[in-house]
């Protein structure tokens, strides 16, 4: 587990006797994303719930029907009839359904972590069905009436540096009314992972699916004019592969598992052979999407680079450029669902390019050039140009690298190159953990390690606290 060398950092509760002390009880942390939602309990290594975002809409064939929801990985890539993928998270990282998002966090944490036990999410995705049959939310609202599934567990929860003052009033209104949570925290995702890298003061660098995120973290505390986000994060970069393939020639096709029976091997570049599958009744057009972005996951893990540096890709030594230069380098061979397979050469090294010279990223008619000040070099300039001078430096040796999309191979080397050409004078430090988990879960084990400080127990807000004061109690306590 990282260590937590920060705890040199004190808590003050604002009034003693209303403090909600945890002793036996274990903290649940939940830390919900644009691609996956991860939920564990406090004090523990890595989350034990994992399940992605997106959830599943089984809309009925009659009028007299209810619509079903599926919630899991094994629930969302079945390809069921009239299943519709929808995610209630927005693409700035914020929750746009709050519905639904409550529904499919409970199911992270009571399908796998409490005793308040889900059905299977391919029936409801919450609660077991009555016997007998019946309305399926009347039960639920039975239910709610009754025992709340975290009536136990204090609930940590992350959240964005931009999140609205109303979203973090819904949160603890979630926690407190719909699950009977006894206590309630929120925490800034930067802040977490920074201290899940052992510091108190960072600049964190967040490559997640959705948003890139900058965010300068001082004393525990982000300096919240200094939060930049752009959208060119994994997202973009499968729309950069998408490009990639339908520009080719001939278009490279993106064929998901679930449409192949068998295939037959061939040639490098030679047509594909195989047998598709065929449905009487087919999923919507939204779930052959989600099945094609798992593909294009494995392309970019398997396949996409990062140009190292020094310098960038268009540019190079004696008038050639990187983009030349790459081209000679060996290949790195890929083989879609249904066979076909190519070698790819500067174009693993293209796709990415866009993060870092918004006029190398690949447009059509579809998708607009993005804009420099989108980049990382140029998000990571006016972050630190909006926080005071003396901190800098300080920041600077102490950038904490986290999210999924941070794991392409190259993407640390390339960023300490951009930092040093950018601050010559500073010392530059880069804290990027090599374990895929830490560098992926980072804001939740950053949670987890605050959740299970004891010194942190008397900074929960209690449910009596919210109950005296509402739920804008937690602008006040939760900074």
């Amino acid at each position: 587990m990282v260590e937590a060398s920060w705890c040199y950092l004190t808590f003050t509760a604002p009034n003693p006797k209303e403090s909600y002390i945890v002793d036996e009880i274990s903290a649940l942390v939940l830390d919900p994303g644009y691609s996956s939602v991860r939920a564990g309990f406090a004090g523990e290594d890595v989350p034990k719930s994992v399940i992605p975002s997106y959830y599943g809409t089984i809309e009925p064939l009659d009028s007299s029907g209810e619509t079903k929801y599926v919630f899991g990985d094994n629930s969302i890539h079945t390809p069921l009839p009239n299943l519709h993928i929808h995610n209630p998270m927005s693409k700035d990282g914020t929750v746009e359904d709050w519905d639904t998002a409550t529904k499919l966090w409970e199911y992270a944490i009571t399908s796998r972590l409490t005793n308040f036990k889900a059905s299977n999410p391919a029936a409801n995705g919450l609660n077991d069905p009555a016997e007998g049959g019946g309305n399926v939310e009347a039960d639920i609202e039975a239910a709610g009436e009754g025992e709340k599934p975290l009536e136990d567990n204090p609930l940590l929860m992350t959240e964005t540096g931009w999140n609205s003052g109303k979203a973090r009033e819904k949160s603890i209104e979630v926690a407190m009314e719909n699950w009977g949570c006894p206590a309630f925290w929120l925490a800034r995702n930067g802040v977490c992972a920074s201290f899940a890298g052992g510091k108190a003061s960072a600049l964190v660098v967040d490559v997640g699916a959705s948003n890139i995120s900058i965010t300068p973290v001082h004393d525990g505390l982000i300096l919240k004019k200094g939060v930049m986000r752009s959208p060119l994060a994994g997202n973009f970069i499968s729309q950069q592969l998408r490009i990639l393939f339908s520009a080719s020639n001939p278009p490279i096709p993106l064929t998901p598992h679930y449409l192949i029976t068998s295939k037959t091997p061939v040639d490098a570049g030679s047509p594909a052979i195989a047998t598709y599958r065929s449905f009487a009744t087919p999923p919507h057009e939204s779930f052959r999407r989600l099945e094609e972005e798992r593909v294009l996951q494995e392309f970019k893990e398997s396949v996409v680079q990062v140009w190292q540096g020094p310098g960038r890709l268009s540019s190079g030594p004696q008038g050639t450029t990187n983009e030349e230069i790459v081209k000679s380098w060996p290949g790195r061979p890929f083989e879609m669902p249904d066979g076909w397979n190519q070698v790819f050469g500067a174009e693993r090294f293209r796709v990415s390019e866009g993060m870092w010279e918004a006029k190398m990223a690949l447009t059509d008619s579809e998708t607009p050039p993005p804009s420099q000040s989108q980049t990382i070099p140029a998000l990571i300039q006016a972050s630190l140009s909006a926080v005071d001078v003396d901190v800098r430096p300080h920041l600077l040796a102490n950038v904490v690298i986290t999210g999924g999309t941070s794991l392409l191979y190259g993407f640390t080397d390339r960023l300490n190159s951009e930092l040093t050409q950018m601050f010559p004078g500073p010392r530059v430090r880069l804290s990027a953990p090599g374990n895929t988990a830490e560098r992926r879960f980072a804001s939740w084990i950053g949670g987890s390690i605050l959740g299970s400080l004891g010194a942190f127990h008397q900074m929960w807000v209690s449910k009596r606290e919210y109950e005296e004061h509402g739920a804008g109690i937690v602008e006040k306590r939760c900074k």
